[in-house]
């Protein structure tokens, strides 16, 4: 007669210790507890959201929930220090959040010259290589000849600025309203990237 395999009796004997209610109950208490820890983690220094329009085109691609970017925002580092040019904020607006690129910063003065360049305190503003190729168009207070100053906020504009409501229209954007600052486009997966120009 064959003995019994000490390793499978041993391997049933553990799986009786699993399922023991004592057991069970550390293993969800534990399992919770790392839910949550993620969850609070998430929710501190993390925000998530799909691109619904063109208007930060080419950077940032969408037209509705489904297939437009999945953009995550960072929250941790403004806490540290205030929005750098060029960065691309996420912020809410009339139909959830927004995100647009800063080109004003508190106290400048932001204009456009002839050839549609962006002038901050009557100066040429150098752009990022990324950025050369974007063109702004000079509508709301943009209007050629109009100068307009950042008073108490961030100057936004879209990339695609010919469909795009930002500071043209709506003024500066106060710091205390910035959720962060847009990270990365996490999905689809063609389009997975950081978003900072270079």
């Amino acid at each position: 007669m064959a003995k019994p395999n000490n390793t499978t009796t041993e391997s049933h004997q553990c799986w009786r210790c699993f399922f023991k209610p004592r057991v069970l109950f550390r293993v969800a208490r534990d399992a919770f507890a790392v839910v949550g820890v993620v969850l609070v983690l998430y929710h501190t220094c993390f925000h998530m959201s799909r691109v619904v329009s063109e208007s930060m085109a080419p950077t940032l691609w969408g037209t509705d929930h489904v297939s437009g970017d999945l953009v995550l925002t960072e929250k941790v580092s403004y806490h540290f220090r205030t929005p750098k040019r060029w960065e691309i904020v996420t912020f809410p607006g009339p139909g959830g959040v927004l995100m647009k690129r800063v080109v004003g910063l508190p106290g400048e003065t932001v204009s456009l010259n002839s050839d549609r360049e962006l002038m901050i305190d009557g100066k040429v503003l150098p752009r990022p290589r990324d950025l050369a190729d974007i063109k702004y168009y000079p509508y709301g207070n943009l209007r050629r000849g109009s100068e307009f100053v950042c008073e108490g906020g961030y100057y936004v504009l879209g990339d695609d600025s010919r469909d795009s409501d930002d500071s043209r229209f709506n003024g500066v954007i106060p710091a205390e309203l910035i959720i962060g600052r847009s990270w990365a486009v996490l999905a689809p997966q063609e389009h997975r990237r950081w978003v900072t120009p270079q």
